[in-house]
C-alpha cells in the first residue's frame, strides 16, 4: 500500500516501474485507490443507506396511513347509532356528514400535531444518519401532514356515507 496526496493514477505507473526494477517477478494485480477498493468490495456507500431508509420510511408512512384510516373508520362506525337517531329525527345527510367531518378533523389535527411534535423530538436521534437534508426539514413534515389530512377525511367519509344510507328504523331496531 502506498499513500499519496497527488492523483493516485499518476503515481501508479511510476510505482509499477520501481517494483519491476527491484523484482521483475512481482506483479501489481489489483491497483487503485483505497476508496475504489472499498466501494467495490466492502462498503455499499451512502446510496444503499438512502435506499434502505427510504424503503423503511415509505413502509412506515403506509402503515401510518392505514392505521389512520382504520382508527377513523372505527370511530365513525361507533357513531352509527347516533347517526341513525339523528337521521330518524330528520337530520339531513349533509348535516350528519359535516358533524362527522368536524369530529374527525379534530382527531386528525390532534394526532397530526402530536405526531409532528414527536417527529421533531426524535430527529435528534437520526441527525447523524441524514445527509444533505436538515433533520427538521420543513418540506418532509409538510408532505407527511398533507398526506395524513386527506386520508383521514376519506376515512371519515366512507363509513359516514354508509351510515347515513342505512334505514334509521333498522339501525335503531338492531340496537
Amino acid at each position: 500500500m502506498v499513500r499519496t496526496e497527488s492523483n493516485s493514477s499518476l503515481v501508479l505507473e511510476s510505482l509499477r516501474r520501481e517494483i519491476a526494477a527491484v523484482d521483475s517477478d512481482v506483479a501489481v494485480s489489483d491497483a487503485g485507490s483505497i476508496e475504489t477498493l472499498l466501494k467495490r468490495w466492502y462498503y455499499a456507500g451512502p446510496q444503499f443507506t438512502v435506499i434502505i431508509l427510504t424503503t423503511f420510511g415509505a413502509i412506515g408512512l403506509l402503515l401510518v396511513l392505514m392505521g389512520i384510516f382504520s382508527v377513523m373508520a372505527y370511530t365513525v362506525s361507533l357513531q352509527t347509532h347516533e347517526i341513525s337517531v339523528r337521521m330518524a329525527l330528520g337530520a339531513v345527510q349533509n348535516d350528519v356528514l359535516r358533524m362527522v367531518f368536524k369530529k374527525g378533523l379534530a382527531l386528525i389535527a390532534t394526532g397530526t400535531i402530536a405526531g409532528l411534535a414527536a417527529g421533531l423530538a426524535l430527529t435528534r436521534l437520526m441527525s447523524s444518519q441524514i445527509w444533505g437534508v436538515s433533520p427538521t426539514d420543513p418540506w418532509t413534515f409538510f408532505v407527511v401532514a398533507a398526506l395524513i389530512l386527506p386520508v383521514g377525511l376519506a376515512a371519515c367519509l366512507f363509513p359516514a356515507r354508509k351510515a347515513t344510507q342505512v334505514d334509521p328504523l333498522v339501525s335503531l331496531h338492531y340496537e
